[in-house]
């Protein structure tokens, strides 16, 4: 499972087995994902805010999660 469209599509198999560890491997994607996002928007001088407001989250919660990037 390392396609994200095989991964999208896995996540609805009727097994849910391979439905479960499809999401599983979506949240690390999406956890990596956002991780790299966040250090670009850092790198171009982007406040914790505009950062929050994008994810849909508080100022805190996103410095919390990535002040040591």
């Amino acid at each position: 499972m390392t396609n994200a469209t095989d991964l999208v599509e896995r996540a609805g198999d009727r097994d849910p087995r391979i439905g479960l560890r499809a999401v599983v491997a979506l949240r690390r994607l999406a956890e990596q994902l956002e991780s790299v996002q966040v250090r670009g928007a850092r790198e171009q001088g982007w406040s914790w805010q505009e950062i929050a407001e994008e994810l849909g989250v508080s100022r805190q919660a996103v410095h919390k999660k990535y002040r040591g990037q």
